[in-house]
Order: structure tokens, then C-alpha cells, then sequence
């Protein structure tokens, strides 16, 4: 296997008015053809910003190379002009970035911008371009590309705009493909196989590949090499066997740690009911004379006191809009929810505001859930004063229980949400959920957007508070293994309906039904979940 990237001693930094960050601190790594090289590490640990200073894709200023080298087939990329580097970007080292959304043009079809990069480094013919982007789109697991071609990126799903990512990436026929955390926000089943689809794509290609990504368990299966990075340095390199059987670093084997594996335990005692749903329906784009969207149909289970219950399913399966029914947060159908005795569907105006006060929602997003116009002791007083359970002179010292609770600092109690990190937010969120002092909590995909350790630790976090405040919780989210880690029992969801359900332990030793088992399969590195 032929060297293709060779980079000594790289070192970045970021100057600003308060000082200089070294983002990236004199690393050294290569990369041979026909081979993945596996760049993991936190978000801020400096791997994304290695790879994009190589082909001059951060800002200067603030951005720096402080030195080194970064030998590409013998030419040094850190050298060479704004002019020489975009004959090779695109051409020789293609990028797959994190999310396809914003990087894909909304105004553009998927076809012209698959044929953009083509026309203009090879300068083909348009009809010659047209033919290989179709060719790609088909290579890449596109169903029918020769209607889907001239849609645009809104009309596809994020697994699909992910697929087109990588065909852009791809029809220039690079000898190094980089990709940035490309399956980052994807299902489990999706996120398998465009894992799959880009190993097959090196193989068949020969092609050199960097994949980045915060998640040991996700490289698990493809990666030759591994670089851990931390806090710009790299701490530890080997190839996979060696870093998952003899991880040495006390930084990788914190990684691993993360990982969730392992099912808890069954919680002694008689069930008592809590939440109650019968037939629940909830469709939408009804009465219009088109087929209504059976977003959940027909589904009925039970959540016990103190139970933690695990939602599973792809996107579109229907988990969240469940989570939202049982708070009618969207208008139900028809079915009845009850909510210690009390049918919820039937409550109106300030009844429905008290029952909510004992029902709390955790959103997956907590960047977009949260007022960026509140501080944190504005986030978190809001719901203590709307219920009345702080006063004016109390609350106070309610907020500061709260971020005690939590685990935030005191001191950032006037600070915003774009001053916190992503693990942070999602703390003042769950922080929010719990001023009310609910018996009731959904949790909607809470840590599927946080790095391992993060996620870890909001795990954690849910585990100890729920005992603390003796919540039953509806756990929502698309990862079987991070469900079986903290719940109880689990159902499985498909396409509004349940399939199957169970303890975690007997979803993951005896699933039933198909497409359990798919899931199960689609889990990164299962065989690490012991």
C-alpha cells in the first residue's frame, strides 16, 4: 500500500482578542491508499480542524499554521497557493462533511450540484457529467435516480442527502476521501449502511480514507488505523486490534468506557401503572381528501411508577409524536391516556395546565428548546414561578438547587445558552424539566447528538435523578444500545406501531421480530456491548 498523506509535526492555532488557542498542537499521522485511518476524539479535541487547515478551509485570521508539514503524493498542501489547492480539493481530496443539510445548496438540484465539481475540473461535456452523477447516485444506494436526479436536497431524507454527499464526494474519483462525522445525527440502520457503503466504496476504489468521528464503537468495523486525539495532541495510535485489546492511554480507555453496554436490571416489586394508553391514534393531514400521515395507529402499553421505559424505532416509526400525545403537545385522534387515573385527552384549560405541571418533556435539541433570550436563572425560574412553587423571594435559591442538581456551576447562572456546550444545554434543559417537581417524564432523544463521554454522563446523570426525585420516565430514541443501558423494559417501534417488547436483555439475546433484529445488527461495534 503506496504512502498518499504523510503530516509531521502539524501544529494550528486560533488568535483573539482574549489570546491564542492551539487547537491543534505539532501532531503526526499518515494515511496509505486502500486504507481507513480513524482521526477520534471530543468535539474540541482539534481533528476536524487538523484535517481542514490542510486544505486551507479555516479562516486566516483568526485561523494559524503555526508549522509542520502535510505531504500529500510528495507536495506539501500547507505550501502551496489558494489557486493550487482548489485544483485539488475536490479532484485529488474529496470531503464528506457533517451535515449534508447545510452543505448541499437548497437552490440547486442534487444532479447540478453532482455535476458542478466535474465540469469543473475535467471540464465534460453536461450531458457526459449528467450520465456519471447518474451512475454515482446509483452506485451510491439511490432508489431510481433518473427521477430523483433533478430534486431538490429538501426532498430527500437525511440518509439519502448523506448518500448524495458522498457521490459529490466521490465523482471526481479522489485518492483521499476525508470524512468529517458523517453519520453523526442518522439511525442506527442508516448510520450501518452508509458505514458499509463507504468501506465498500474504499475497497472497490483503492481509495485513502480519513474518517473523523467522536465514537470509538463507530469505527469499530471499518478502520485500519486509529488516531486518539485529545485537546489538539494525539495521545494514542495503533491500528484497531490494538487500540480495542490493548488501548494503553487513560484518555482512549475513558472512550471505551463510554461505550453503553450491558442491561439494567429489573426493578423488584408489583408494577403499579402510571400512565395508561389504549388505542392511541394520532395521524395527521386529515380531512383534506388525502390519505392522512398514521403517524401512530393503534398502539396501547402501560408505564409503571419508578419505571423507566424505552422507546425505540427509526426516524418516522412514530416514538416522538407518542412522547408528545401522552403530553398533548399535538392533538390526538382518538384512544384514551391515563395519567394516574385521570384521562388526559379529555382535559381542557387549567386542567390540562396542572396535569402538565406533573408531565415534563426533555426535547432533543436543547440549542433550539431553549430561549436564546434567557439566561440561565431566567430559564430555570420561569417554570418555578408560573406553577407557583417558588415565590418572587425563594426563587432563588430554587434556581441554584436546580443547577445543584444538575451539575452546573453556580457562577453560570446569568449566563446564555450559546455561551454553554452542548452537554451543558442539555443540563439546563433537564434542569428545566425538573423545576416543576414532575412524577412524569418524556425524554426525547436527550444524548443523540453529544459526544460518548458527554453522553455518559447525561446517562448518568437521568439515573441518579431519577432515583433522587422518583421519576417514571418514557425514554425516546433510535439507539438500541443506549435504551437497553438505561431502561427497564423497551418497545419497539415500527411505523406507528408496536412490534415487539420486553426487557433489554431479552431484545438483545432473543428479538422476535425482523425488524428487531435488524436493528440489533445495525448497532456500531456490537461486538463491544458485552
Amino acid at each position: 500500500m503506496a504512502l498518499l498523506l504523510d503530516v509531521q509535526n502539524l501544529g494550528v492555532s486560533f488568535v483573539t482578542r482574549i489570546g491564542t488557542n492551539k487547537a491543534v498542537d505539532g501532531i503526526s499521522f499518515s494515511v496509505k491508499s486502500g486504507q481507513i485511518t480513524a482521526i477520534i476524539g471530543e468535539s474540541g479535541s482539534g481533528k476536524s480542524v487538523a484535517c481542514y487547515s490542510m486544505l486551507g478551509l479555516i479562516p486566516m485570521p483568526p485561523g494559524r499554521i503555526d508549522g509542520g508539514r502535510a505531504l500529500f503524493e510528495g507536495r506539501d498542501l500547507l505550501q502551496l497557493s489558494e489557486a493550487q489547492l482548489r485544483k485539488i480539493r475536490g479532484r485529488d481530496i474529496a470531503m464528506i462533511f457533517q451535515d449534508p443539510m447545510t452543505c448541499l445548496n437548497p437552490f440547486m438540484t442534487v444532479g447540478a450540484q453532482l455535476m458542478e465539481p466535474l465540469r469543473y475540473h475535467k471540464k465534460v461535456p453536461k450531458h457526459v457529467a449528467r450520465r456519471r452523477a447518474l451512475e454515482l447516485l446509483e452506485e451510491v444506494g439511490i432508489r431510481d435516480p433518473a427521477s430523483t436526479i433533478d430534486n431538490f436536497p429538501h426532498q430527500f431524507s437525511g440518509g439519502m442527502r448523506q448518500r448524495v454527499m458522498i457521490a459529490m464526494a466521490l465523482i471526481n474519483e479522489p485518492k483521499l476521501l476525508i470524512a468529517d462525522e458523517p453519520t453523526t445525527a442518522l439511525d442506527v440502520t442508516i448510520q450501518a449502511q452508509i458505514l458499509k457503503l463507504i468501506a465498500q466504496l474504499q475497497t472497490r476504489r483503492d481509495i485513502g480514507v480519513i474518517f473523523i468521528s467522536h465514537d470509538l464503537a463507530v469505527v469499530a468495523d471499518i478502520a485500519d488505523q486509529i488516531v486518539v486525539m485529545q485537546q489538539g495532541v494525539i495521545v494514542e495510535a495503533g491500528d484497531r486490534e490494538g487500540i480495542f485489546g490493548h488501548a494503553r492511554h487513560p484518555y482512549t480507555k475513558k472512550l471505551l468506557a463510554a461505550i453503553p453496554a450491558g442491561g439494567k436490571q429489573p426493578a423488584p416489586g408489583t408494577p403499579q401503572p402510571l400512565i395508561r394508553v389504549r388505542n392511541l391514534c394520532t395521524w395527521f393531514g386529515q380531512g383534506r381528501g388525502v390519505e392522512p400521515v398514521k403517524a401512530v395507529d393503534d398502539v396501547s402499553f402501560d408505564i409503571n411508577r419508578g419505571e423507566v421505559l424505552g422507546l425505540v424505532g427509526e426516524s418516522g416509526s412514530g416514538k416522538s409524536t407518542i412522547g408528545r400525545s401522552i403530553l398533548r403537545l399535538v392533538p390526538v385522534t382518538s384512544g384514551h391516556i391515563s395519567f394516574d387515573g385521570t384521562d388526559v385527552t379529555e382535559l381542557q384549560g387549567r386542567d390540562l395546565k396542572n396535569m402538565r405541571r406533573r408531565m415534563q418533556m426533555i426535547f432533543q435539541d436543547p440549542f433550539a428548546s431553549l430561549n436564546p433570550r434567557m439566561t440561565v436563572f431566567d430559564t430555570l425560574a420561569e417554570p418555578l414561578l408560573l406553577h407557583a412553587i417558588e415565590s418572587r423571594k425563594s426563587v432563588a435559591r430554587g434556581v441554584l438547587k436546580l443547577m445543584d442538581d444538575v451539575g452546573l456551576a453556580r457562577a453560570f447562572v446569568r449566563k446564555y445558552p450559546h455561551e454553554f456546550s452542548g452537554g451543558q444545554r442539555q443540563r439546563i434543559a433537564i434542569g428545566r424539566a425538573l423545576a416543576t417537581r414532575p412524577e412524569f417524564l418524556v425524554a426525547d432523544e436527550p444524548v443523540s447528538a453529544l459526544d460518548v463521554t458527554i453522553q455518559a454522563q447525561i446517562l448518568d446523570l437521568m439515573q441518579e435523578l431519577g432515583r433522587e426525585y422518583g421519576l417514571t420516565m418514557l425514554f425516546v430514541s433510535h439507539d438500541l444500545a443506549v435504551v437497553r443501558h438505561l431502561a427497564d423494559r423497551i418497545l419497539v417501534l415500527y411505523q406507528g406501531q408496536v412490534v415487539e417488547q420486553g426487557s433489554g436483555d431479552d431484545l438483545f439475546e432473543r428479538p422476535r421480530q425482523a425488524y428487531t433484529q435488524q436493528l440489533l445488527q445495525s448497532i456500531p461495534g456490537r461486538s463491544l456491548l458485552v
